[in-house]
């Protein structure tokens, strides 16, 4: 029964493939921006038929590996065992051949040490945050275009094509404003603004058809937690403000430690949502010593700096975060009573936040107290 289910389920993967490639050239002949939108129809197709064929393959492995092996015996873990190891590979294999939003949803698995398996969270960890994908200068060109209006040359007196980082959703290019100041240019990878949408309905058809015929196999949280935390992501806009944000609040409720933080300085008139212009900064990693030394830093200074209190540091970033979500709730309601919910979602935060604050008080003044003492 499992097994034509899931056939049948694969084969709609392929009949929806062949028909969205049928319709790519009358839609893309219609649509605003034909290049997209043709880009979008010839590349969304094969990524479908590789989900469907990779999840049809590690849904029939766990079926069939765990078949007739009694619950609790050693047989049963060591083939478990075999069986993530081989899935954890081809999920892996996946998320490098589909890239996008995919090499994030990896690196996003590789944390999830107490959720998943420990077979997945290792392959992830060690493959998905130093293999990240990097855009042609190329395509470079075409995003800076496109959000500000010209080419790189134009727009800074100097562009390095080459970046010094790139991550799942974006990569970063060292240049120079016209005033000589030297930023850093997070610049978002194209295919993710072209793909991001359907990459998201397709996991989330793929993780539910799995769902359906396998009840055990449940990994929707993780499709809903990736489908509202991934548009914030790919916001950059909200990231620069968060950043600003930190420090505000840094200032406002750790002021003997707010001397220590910094965020690069935002070039707003140089930043979209897909494109971010920050100072740049060189340093060094936390533990990187011997340059932490080099730099006239004492090692054991940033330690003392970075052992904040677990509820001091939770308050702040818990402030940015709720603050965020609550006025993009305020943005989207509509009726008076939804509004009115919103509303009350920042009384309750202000009030946890002032009950937070106390705590902290209370304990830094009973640290104080038993240091005089």
């Amino acid at each position: 029964m499992a097994t034509r289910s899931l056939w049948r389920a694969t084969k709609l993967a392929l009949s929806a493939t062949a028909l969205v490639g049928g319709g790519a050239a009358a839609n893309a002949a219609t649509s605003e921006d034909p290049a997209m939108t043709f880009n979008l129809y010839t590349t969304v197709p094969p990524r479908l038929v590789r989900d469907a064929v990779t999840a049809a393959a590690i849904a029939f492995d766990y079926e069939y590996s765990l078949l007739g092996l009694p619950e609790g015996s050693s047989e049963r873990a060591k083939a478990k065992h075999e069986v993530h190891l081989r899935s954890a590979v081809k999920l892996q294999e996946l998320c490098f051949k589909n890239g996008g939003i995919y090499i994030k949803l990896g690196q996003h698995i590789g944390q999830l040490e107490y959720l998943v398996p420990q077979e997945y969270v290792q392959t992830m960890r060690e493959s998905m945050l130093n293999k990240c994908p990097v855009s042609s200068y190329e395509q470079v060109c075409e995003v800076i275009k496109k959000e500000l209006g010209d080419t790189p040359d134009k727009i800074f007196s100097e562009f390095d094509p080459v970046p010094i980082a790139s991550a799942s959703l974006a990569q970063v290019h060292v240049a120079r404003n016209h005033n000589g100041e030297k930023v850093a240019v997070k610049i978002q990878h194209t295919h993710m603004t072209d793909t991001a949408a359907a990459d998201c309905a397709t996991v989330n058809f793929i993780v539910n058809t799995l769902h359906q015929i396998f009840p055990s196999f449940d990994y929707r949280w993780l499709i809903e937690e990736m489908q509202e935390s991934l548009p914030k992501e790919l916001d950059f806009i909200n990231e620069a403000k968060n950043s600003e944000k930190c420090l505000e609040n840094f200032k406002k409720f750790s002021p003997h430690i707010a001397a220590y933080v910094y965020a690069p300085k935002v070039y707003w008139s140089l930043s979209t949502s897909k494109l971010l212009t920050m100072e740049y900064i060189d340093g060094a990693q936390v533990n990187d010593v011997r340059t932490i030394k080099r730099l006239g830093i004492r090692p054991d200074e940033v330690a003392r700096l970075l052992q904040v209190p677990s509820l001091e540091t939770f308050m702040i970033i818990g402030r940015v975060s709720s603050e965020a979500i609550i006025e993009a709730k305020l943005s989207q309601k509509r009726s008076f009573l939804r509004w009115l919910s919103a509303w009350l979602d920042k009384i309750i935060l202000e009030v946890r936040l002032f009950t937070m604050q106390a705590a902290l008080w209370l304990i830094q003044g009973r640290k104080a107290l038993a240091w005089q003492n």
